[in-house]
């Protein structure tokens, strides 16, 4: 029989530790504020500098990229980009993907991620918005549909308390966030080089 110590466990008296001793929610980032709400619909949304880059060229970076996550293996054939306005330096991109919470032998749990990437190029910098983002869950036995303004806001994907993620969509919930750090730390990196 292994010791109990073998083992990692998910448990309060178990905590994590920053630098100075102080705990650590490895949650906290995901909490209170984290899903942005503009007009009642949830919109991630950022600014990029991009120093020394004119709107033009942002616009020819972000548009080969958006292209690029549409030949992603976790895309669906419907990823395409909708709007592809050059004159106004306007990029949009449709994206449906597979979101995945866990995957071991014989235990498959994830769903479809369907959301809007929207960028607006201007000389030195873009704005770029994750936005229109829904999810279909359990496809292949029970399916179930649900926007993000309905089950990954504070009130959704929190406890009533607003210190944990809620059991059913905060998984939800903190793999969208992931997503959308992922994208936009991807476009940063892009941008500024």
């Amino acid at each position: 029989m292994l010791p109990m110590a073998a083992t990692a466990q998910d448990n309060t008296w178990e905590q994590t530790v920053n630098a100075s001793g102080v705990p650590v929610n490895s949650d906290a980032k995901y909490l209170a504020g984290a899903v942005p709400l503009v007009d009642g619909h949830v919109v991630f949304e950022t600014t990029i500098k991009a120093p020394g880059k004119s709107g033009s060229q942002i616009y020819d970076l972000l548009k080969k990229d958006f292209e690029s996550i549409i030949k992603e293996s976790n895309q669906f054939e419907q990823s395409r980009i909708a709007i592809d306005d050059k004159e106004k330096l306007q990029l949009a991109g449709n994206y449906q993907e597979w979101l995945v919470f866990k995957n071991k032998p014989l235990s498959l749990d994830r769903t479809r991620l369907l959301y809007h990437l929207i960028a607006e190029c201007r000389d030195g910098e873009a704005t770029i918005k994750m936005t229109r983002i829904n999810y279909i869950y359990d496809e292949e036995r029970n399916m179930q549909t649900y926007k993000a303004e309905e089950w990954i806001t504070d009130k959704w994907g929190l406890n009533k308390k607003q210190t944990k993620l809620a059991r059913v969509s905060g998984k939800f919930r903190r793999k969208t966030i992931d997503r959308k750090d992922y994208l936009f730390n991807r476009f940063t990196t892009l941008l500024q080089k």
